[in-house]
């Protein structure tokens, strides 16, 4: 056989660098090595994997075939590597596991505390937003993503995982409480209200979106921020109003730096999602972490789970 996984590894890594000598870093040799390796492998396949534009390698139609190929052998070297690894037999070890902000805080360490209580070492864990999270699973380079916002990419499987309450908050200060008596805010104070977003790319931000647009119309948004302790101690400050998980927010409206806005909106709610490759080699190891996952609790109640979609 004239490929070997490391000539692919090296592939993957000038198609994403879009040079040699960035991809030499990531593959640990020079950059002589590199490109030496690149030459063998499209020797060895006849073809030209790239153009060459200027000091820039840019992907041509041979590569652009090459590049979920060559991603699906490696992830299979790499399960196979996880399953014969000492150690690793019942625990998430060596899984890569990619979260979205809020589960990645406020879920992810109760699923991981019930990993394998002799394991020393837990998967690792990558945070960032849906978007991100979603394009790494497609890329091979996450095994599985536990994400809050809906999922568009048609090479993923995507399951429909437990469901999440999204309140309005504000501080207690904050003008659109004064003269309310217990009354619900109306739709017209919410239009002309000024809104604390999360950044775009966010399941939050598209989901808070979907919910409240189709009765504000738009949203006055003054502020993006990047993750969603930021919107919420900005609304503590009295920045402005903030729809958040009920579960995020939680600490600070038992300190009452927060209070709930009454509305007259219908209940706010989302759902949170599983996701892997549609042609993921699914390991032992990383069936047992799907099944954690389903049968997260979180302390006095269990969170009601959804079928798969």
């Amino acid at each position: 056989m004239r490929l070997t996984l490391r000539q692919l590894q090296i592939f993957l890594a000038v198609a994403h660098s879009g040079s040699t000598s960035a991809a030499a870093d990531s593959v640990n040799l020079s950059q002589s090595a590199t490109s030496a390796a690149l030459n063998e492998l499209e020797h060895g396949l006849e073809s030209s994997l790239f153009d060459r534009v200027g000091k820039r390698l840019q992907l041509n139609d041979n590569g652009r075939l090459l590049l979920p190929q060559a991603s699906q052998l490696l992830d299979a070297a790499h399960v196979i590597e996880q399953q014969f690894s000492p150690g690793f037999a019942s625990s998430g070890a060596g899984l890569r596991i990619g979260a979205s902000t809020t589960i990645g805080i406020y879920l992810l360490p109760a699923i991981l505390a019930k990993t394998n209580p002799h394991s020393r070492t837990y998967p690792n864990v990558t945070i960032a937003n849906t978007a991100d999270i979603a394009q790494a699973v497609a890329n091979f380079e996450l095994d599985l993503g536990l994400i809050e916002g809906p999922c568009h990419q048609e090479e993923l499987h995507v399951e429909r995982w437990i469901s999440d309450e999204l309140i309005i908050v504000c501080s207690p200060q904050h003008p659109i409480l004064s003269g309310q008596s217990g009354e619900k805010t109306s739709l017209k104070i919410l239009r002309n209200a000024r809104w604390l977003l999360r950044e775009p790319g966010s399941g939050t931000r598209e989901t808070v979106e979907q919910a409240l647009l189709p009765h504000l119309h738009h949203l006055n948004c003054i502020g993006e921020f990047g993750n969603s302790e930021a919107i919420k101690y900005a609304a503590a400050e009295g920045l402005g109003l903030a729809c958040l998980s009920r579960r995020v927010v939680a600490d600070l409206l038992s300190m009452r730096k927060l209070v709930e806005v009454n509305t007259t909106l219908p209940k706010l709610e989302r759902n949170f999602y599983l996701i892997h490759h549609k042609h993921k080699m699914l390991s032992a190891r990383l069936l047992g972490f799907l099944d954690l996952c389903r049968g997260i609790s979180v302390p006095g109640k269990t969170i009601s789970k959804n079928k798969a979609q």
